[in-house]
């Protein structure tokens, strides 16, 4: 896994993000809020995650966003941190999931049919309109097609060899238009276990991630 500071001036508080498959900083190098320093993280081809870069913090806020829910959902199972908020945005710790997550035979297809051109409609149904595409392609991340194949199928195998994880989040964003994990999965999933709370946005939204890094999206205010 990469973990990079994206800002790092000894602020007392963290903004963590767990971003999806195929990230990296290009696509989410946003400005944070203020008191916050900002760490990513991306490329799950392992889950190696140094916890010492938490030390010193007074608060964390925890943002993981489609597979990056499952990543965090792992690697902090068992362990304590000072969360302000833990938020999951578009994913479940069941990702690859008939009735909880993206239906096995979609994620199976994409990966034993992946391509430049597959990676093409991937992106075009994550973002759901031609705008959204063309902003997403503005900051598009600097990955190699080869680099992301890897990662979907080493992914497969983790999720299908893990268990599912004790971690707790306070809150559920669940994009009633997100055509990658459907909203119906969303919302099954994370019944009783946090609260729900639906956008209408899709799978990705450039707009809402910069709200939420930038602290001025409302999840980071408890109801």
């Amino acid at each position: 896994m990469e973990q990079r500071f994206l800002k790092k001036e000894n602020n007392p508080h963290l903004l963590l993000f767990f971003a999806g498959w195929g990230a990296d900083e290009h696509l989410f190098n946003l400005s944070v809020a203020e008191g916050y320093d900002y760490l990513l993280c991306f490329d799950y081809r392992s889950l190696t995650f140094d916890h010492t870069l938490l030390a010193g913090y007074h608060s964390i806020r925890l943002l993981a966003w489609s597979m990056g829910v499952w990543a965090a959902s792992q690697v902090f199972g068992g362990k304590n941190f000072p969360w302000e908020r833990r938020i999951a945005v578009n994913g479940t710790p069941l990702p690859i999931d008939d009735n909880l997550g993206i239906p096995e035979a979609v994620f199976a297809g994409t990966l034993n049919n992946f391509s430049e051109s597959t990676l093409v409609r991937f992106r075009r149904r994550m973002c759901g309109t031609t705008a959204e595409v063309k902003r997403f392609l503005a900051h598009e991340p600097y990955r190699s097609v080869e680099s992301l194949h890897e990662e979907l199928s080493v992914l497969q195998t983790m999720v299908r060899q893990s268990q599912e994880s004790a971690f707790g989040w306070d809150e559920a964003v669940v994009g009633s238009n997100d055509k990658i994990f459907l909203p119906g999965n969303q919302q099954r999933y994370w019944l009783g276990k946090a609260t729900v709370r639906m956008r209408d946005m899709e799978h990705y939204d450039d707009d809402f991630f910069a709200a939420c890094i930038g602290g001025k999206e409302a999840i980071w205010t408890k109801d």
